[in-house]
């Protein structure tokens, strides 16, 4: 009668498996890590160098000797290293460059998209603590259409007529739609514009014409400084057609009405030549 017999492997012990799968995790990554070092010396050949960079977008500002000459040093990597953030960093440090967005186009090329600033008004950022009178400017820039205070060679709007927005800062965005209110209403009523626009630490606004006319408009939300001003444009020409005389400065802080003050006008009397004091 035969016997049948059977052999069943005995199961490894399990500090054998732990090291059987340890070394096999060791493989894999010591051919990941070689597939890594492969890619990266592939990735640095010349043979991935950038060819050429197409510039699209507002260009007004800038000429492509500017470009080279103040973004080009900053780019570092070829075509597959480069990193887009730090390029699109590197064009919007060139002056005028508002925005950037710089992508890859194979075969080794880059396109860049500019938006430039376009300037609004000069900025006077005042100190803290400055009146709407005070001459403490801290310095001297741009703001751009969307009230953002950018840094840029005054020399190249001289021609351009800019008004001038003086404030404390982080106020640029507010002072440019107020102006944006008031400028318009003053070319309706006295085919003149604002030429310049003064904010205080405490919130005082005032204006002044480019006939070189002020205006006090004192304190208040943009709604109540427009509707003041609004009462004041609506009536002024009658008052100066009616002695004849031009407008020098107004005072619209009054509760009931405002000041004014014309050229030629005194509402002072001069005692006669000889009369007694009182």
């Amino acid at each position: 009668m035969g016997a049948t017999f059977t052999h069943t492997a005995s199961p490894l012990p399990p500090d054998i498996r732990v090291m059987n799968g340890v070394a096999g995790l060791l493989l894999l990554a010591v051919a990941l890590a070689a597939a890594a070092v492969g890619v990266h010396w592939l990735a640095r050949q010349p043979a991935f160098s950038i060819k050429s960079i197409t510039v699209e977008g507002d260009v007004s500002r800038n000429s492509s000797a500017s470009l080279r000459a103040n973004a080009l040093p900053r780019l570092s990597g070829n075509f597959l290293t480069m990193n887009l953030q730090q390029a699109r960093a590197a064009f919007e440090a060139v002056p005028w460059v508002r925005h950037a967005t710089v992508r890859r186009v194979w075969p080794l090329h880059l396109v860049v998209a500019l938006e430039e600033h376009r300037p609004a008004a000069y900025w006077e950022t005042k100190a803290e603590n400055a009146d709407a009178d005070s001459e403490a400017v801290v310095d001297t820039r741009l703001v751009n259409s969307f009230g953002e205070v950018f840094e840029a060679n005054l020399g190249d709007v001289e021609d351009e007529d800019l008004p001038t927005l003086a404030g404390p800062a982080k106020s640029s965005a507010a002072m440019l739609a107020m102006w944006r209110q008031l400028d318009p209403m003053t070319h309706r009523k006295l085919d003149e514009g604002v030429a310049r626009l003064d904010l205080s630490g405490r919130g005082s606004w005032k204006a002044t014409l480019e006939k070189g006319a002020v205006v006090e408009l004192g304190r208040g939300s943009e709604a109540e400084v427009v509707a003041r001003f609004g009462q004041f444009i609506a009536s002024i020409p009658q008052i100066t057609a009616r002695y004849r005389s031009s407008l020098v400065s107004a005072d619209l802080r009054h509760e009931s009405g405002y000041a004014v003050r014309l050229a030629g006008v005194t509402t002072v009397t001069t005692a006669p030549k000889g009369a007694k004091k009182n």
